[in-house]
Parts: structure tokens; sequence; C-alpha cells
């Protein structure tokens, strides 16, 4: 079943419409929730969560691709139980490892909490993340969005994981460059 038929069945409200998520994308929430949080059982709850927020949010709002929305939805989920359990104290999952990586190349020094200094910031991070390579756009969005480990990322890709750190450590240092050539950071 593509897309927009699972987005019918749920503006009919056809309880089908879980079932055919679940069969479609189950999989590939279940990957971003595990990813974040490291817990089967918690993972399990954001995508049911997912299925929920999906199910309240369609009839007024009708995604064309459901992977992208459902991915975010997940994350979005995942993220706020992590913050929930408190998991960064405990070292939970890859979160405090990646945030950690990102932390030098998005530091600005200056007030970053103002609303249209964020949206600077976000407006040109998404447009230097496009102009990347094919593969340099894969691994960072993998590593930093999807919050997959080095060796799934390798595995993922054919890439050994050293050239998965080094990828990612140059694509950092080369978008730190650029937010500092404009001013950003």
């Amino acid at each position: 079943m593509d897309d927009k038929q699972i987005v019918d069945l749920y503006w009919a409200r056809s309880e089908k419409a879980i079932e055919e998520t679940e069969r479609k994308f189950g999989s590939y929430c279940r990957t971003v929730s595990y990813n974040i949080l490291a817990n089967t059982a918690d993972a399990e709850e954001c995508v049911n969560d997912t299925w929920m927020k999906a199910w309240n949010s369609m009839p007024t709002h009708r995604p064309s691709l459901l992977a992208p929305y459902l991915g975010k939805l997940t994350r979005w989920l995942s993220l706020t139980r992590l913050r929930e359990n408190n998991s960064l104290r405990r070292g939970g999952g890859e979160l405090p490892l990646i945030l950690d990586e990102l932390a030098e190349t998005l530091d600005s020094g200056r007030d970053t909490e103002q609303e249209l200094e964020l949206r600077e910031l976000n407006r040109e991070l998404r447009r230097m993340v496009k102009a990347l390579s094919k593969d340099e756009r894969d691994v960072f969005l993998c590593r930093y969005w999807y919050m997959a480990s080095i060796r799934e990322i390798a595995e993922k890709t054919g890439f050994s994981e050293s050239k998965v750190k080094t990828m990612l450590h140059r694509t950092r240092n080369k978008l730190h460059r650029q937010l500092m050539e404009e001013g950003l950071c």
C-alpha cells in the first residue's frame, strides 16, 4: 500500500491505517527510536505513541511522504522520553556522544537562545547539508538525525568505521568553518 492510500485510511478514521503503518514503517520507526533510547521497551512504547500521534494529527495534516513524517514524530517522542528518563546522566544510548561531537561545531559562544538566531542557524545548516556530497550527507544524517552508531553507518554504507569517523570529523569541520564565515559561530 502506498503512502497516499495509508493517509486516506487515516482520514477515513479506519483502524486499518495503524496496521498498514506498522507493516510498512514499524521497523524503520523502531530503529530510529532504539538508536536514541538504547532500550527496546522504551523504543516500542515510542513507536506506539508515534502511531497515536499520527492518528491524532492526520485530520488536520495530510503528509505526502509518510516516512519522514513518522520518522520526525518518532525522533521527537524518543528524545522527549530520553529527557524524561534522565538517560543523559546515566549515559544511555549514542545521544550523549553525538551531542558532544556536534557541540564544537555549533557552539557559537553567543546567546543562541534567541529565536531569530536559531532560525538563521537552522536555515544555514540545512543549506550547508544539502550542499554536501551524497556520501557526506548520507553519513552525516545517519549519525546526527537518525542517531546511528558508527558501526551501523559503516555496515549500511560499506565504508570502514575509520572512514566513517574521518568523514564525520571532516564534515563537522567543514560546517564549522562555513558557520564561522557566515558569522553564525
